[in-house]
């Protein structure tokens, strides 16, 4: 998916939450369940037939320190974007942590392959730009379900264009580097991801609204930096 079809998407979506809510349950943080319902069993199915057996034969073929090393990699180029979201958020000590682990682990750490600042006791931090337009004060606007990249906010997808609008794996001119290391990330997280398949289905009467309220609450802590207000109190 391209940033021109994120773009496109976005748009889509926000007409889709403002205007199709009448159309579904009537929940008010998933006004177009319907729809997301749907997008939910086609990432479910090509998961389930694809991406899952594709991470747990890289789990099986590589070893733990060379998983490892991929998801470090990965895990570096992100802190770039990371600090840049801390910059634009005004938190400049946690934007200096996150350039100080690049700068660290690029060197010491080849590439990135080796975590040594999280060794030496430097923070590592999660911040897009989702978060960031939470940060500066704009709503979340409904659920959604994106194909492929799951679920999301209205707000969570447009900052998803701007992060991959910017994200340098994404937008490496060869193509078939590129490609290899798209998919590369991909099953790597997808890897990181597979001990909790048990608890989501051991936990989940309905696994669609288990990952929609988990995520909506992640996100939620995320936006308030672990310490959200009560809900009430925002309300106010």
């Amino acid at each position: 998916m391209n940033i021109h079809t994120l773009k496109q998407l976005t748009v889509t979506l926000a007409l889709v939450s403002l205007l199709g809510g009448c159309a579904t349950s009537g929940n008010p943080k998933d006004p177009i369940e319907g729809f997301n319902r749907a997008v939910f069993a086609f990432n479910d199915g090509l998961d389930k037939v694809v991406i899952k057996p594709v991470a747990q034969g890289y789990e099986a073929t590589l070893p733990q320190t060379a998983r490892n090393g991929v998801a470090n990699f990965f895990g570096n180029v992100a802190d770039v974007f990371i600090g840049v979201n801390n910059v634009l958020q005004g938190k400049m000590p946690e934007a200096i942590n996150d350039f100080g682990r690049v700068m660290v682990n690029t060197t010491l750490g080849i590439l990135g392959f080796m975590d040594i600042a999280s060794d030496l006791g430097v923070e590592k931090h999660e911040e897009d730009f989702g978060q960031t337009f939470g940060h500066w004060g704009v709503g979340s606007g409904a659920y959604v379900v994106l194909p492929v990249f799951g679920p999301r906010t209205v707000r969570d997808t447009v900052g998803l264009v701007a992060d991959v609008n910017v994200d340098p794996v994404g937008n490496l001119s060869d193509v078939s580097s590129r490609n290899t290391l798209l998919v590369t990330r991909l099953v790597s997280d997808r890897t990181a991801l597979l001990p909790a398949d048990k608890v989501i289905e051991e936990a989940a009467l309905d696994k669609y609204s288990y990952i929609r309220d988990g995520y909506l609450q992640r996100r939620r802590s995320q936006i308030y930096d672990g310490a959200p207000p009560r809900l009430d109190d925002e309300e106010e």
